[in-house]
C-alpha cells in the first residue's frame, strides 16, 4: 500500500521556479494593458492585423518595449545580485557592492556636463561612457583585489566601497559645476528608470545577456560548493581562482549594461535572491533561474506601479524599489541578528 510519504510531490524548489515563470508570463501580459490611460482590447488586437490603431499604438511601441526592458534588467540585476552574494558569501552583497553603479554614473555624468553627442552601433554616448565606468570600476576592484595572487574576498569589497566613494566624490563636483538643466538631468538619471522605448536595444542586448544567464546556469553546482567555503570548493576539485574571475566579470558586465540603460536601480538584487532563499531554499540550480524569471517579473510590476500611482507623472522606478528595498533591508538584518 503506497503511503502518502512514498509519493512525488513537487518539491517546494520546483513549485518556486514555476510559479516564477508563471509569474512573470502574467506580469508580462497583463501590465502593458495597465496605466494612466485605458486600453481597448479589440483596437490593440486590430494593430496585430495590420490596421494601425491608437491603442495599439500605444501598447506596442510606448508600453510594452518598456515592460520587456524592465524584464531584462530586473532579471540582471536578480541574477547578478545571486552571484555576488555566492562569491562574496556575504547576504547583503548587490550588484552594486562593488562600486559599479558608481562609475557607471560618473560615465552618464561626464557625457552630461559635456554635452557629448555620439553613437557606436545605435548606442548614445550615455550609454557607452556609462558602460565604459562600470568597467573601469570593474577593472580597479579586479586589480586591487588580485595583487597578492589570488582574489581576496575582503579586498575586493573594501576595494569596491572605497571606490564608490571617490567616484561618488567626482559625481559631486560635476554636480556642482553644473547648471540647473544638467544637474536636472544627473539627478534624473540617477534616480533609475526605464522611459527608454527602442526595441533596438532590446534586440541587440538580448543575446549577449542570455548567454551570461546560460553559462551562470550551468556553473550553478559550482556556486552550491563555493558557497559553502574555498576550502571546501578546493577539495572537491573547483578551480576557485577561474570560478571567481569568470563570474565576477560575468556578473559586473550585466550590472553594467543593466545601468547604462537604466541607471541605477537598486534593492532588486537583494530582494529578490533573499525572497527566493526564504521560499525556496539555497539551491543555485533552481535559484538561478528563479531569480532571472521572478526578478524580471518583480521590476516591471514595480515599474507599472511607478508610472501609474500618481499617474500622469512617471515615478521613476528606482525611487520605488528603493521606497520598498530599505525597509526590507532591515528585516534582513533583524532576521540575520547583525
Amino acid at each position: 500500500m503506497t503511503t502518502l510519504k512514498n509519493r512525488n510531490y513537487p518539491s517546494r524548489k520546483s513549485i518556486v521556479l514555476l510559479g516564477s515563470i508563471a509569474f512573470l508570463i502574467l506580469v508580462v501580459v497583463v501590465t502593458p494593458f495597465i496605466g494612466s490611460q485605458s486600453l481597448d482590447y479589440h483596437q490593440v488586437f486590430q494593430n496585430i492585423s495590420g490596421e494601425e490603431t491608437a491603442h495599439g499604438v500605444i501598447f506596442f511601441k510606448i508600453r510594452l518595449p518598456r515592460i520587456l526592458l524592465a524584464v531584462l534588467a530586473g532579471a540582471s540585476l536578480s541574477l547578478a545580485g545571486v552571484i555576488f552574494q555566492a562569491l562574496l558569501r556575504n547576504p547583503l552583497a548587490t550588484p552594486y557592492t562593488l562600486g559599479v553603479s558608481s562609475g557607471g554614473a560618473l560615465g552618464a555624468l561626464i557625457v552630461i556636463k559635456s554635452g557629448m553627442t555620439i553613437s557606436l552601433l545605435g548606442f548614445s554616448s550615455m550609454q557607452i561612457f556609462a558602460f565604459l565606468g562600470s568597467l573601469l570600476t570593474i577593472w580597479l576592484v579586479y586589480f586591487l583585489a588580485s595583487r597578492f595572487g589570488k582574489i581576496s574576498i575582503h579586498i575586493m569589497i573594501l576595494a569596491g566601497v572605497t571606490i564608490s566613494y571617490f567616484f561618488a566624490a567626482l559625481n559631486l563636483i560635476l554636480h556642482y559645476l553644473s547648471d540647473f538643466t544638467e544637474t536636472h538631468q544627473m539627478i534624473r538619471w540617477m534616480m533609475g528608470g526605464l522611459d527608454i522605448i527602442d526595441y533596438g536595444i532590446i534586440i541587440r542586448t538580448f543575446p549577449v545577456l542570455i548567454l551570461c544567464y546560460i553559462i551562470f546556469w550551468m556553473m550553478s553546482r559550482t556556486y552550491n560548493i563555493l558557497s559553502t567555503s574555498e576550502e571546501t570548493a578546493l577539495s572537491k576539485g573547483v578551480n576557485v581562482p577561474r570560478v571567481q574571475k569568470k563570474s565576477f566579470v560575468l556578473a559586473s558586465i550585466i550590472t553594467g549594461t543593466t545601468v547604462a540603460f537604466c541607471g541605477p536601480i537598486g534593492f532588486v538584487g537583494l530582494i529578490v535572491p533573499h525572497l527566493l532563499r526564504t521560499l525556496a531554499g539555497p539551491d543555485h540550480r533552481y535559484l538561478i533561474p528563479s531569480s532571472i524569471f521572478f526578478g524580471g517579473a518583480f521590476l516591471a510590476l514595480a515599474d507599472t506601479v511607478a508610472r501609474t500611482i500618481i499617474a500622469p507623472i512617471d515615478l521613476p522606478v528606482g525611487i520605488l524599489t528603493a521606497l520598498i528595498g530599505g525597509p526590507f533591508f532591515l528585516w534582513i538584518l533583524f532576521k540575520q541578528n547583525f
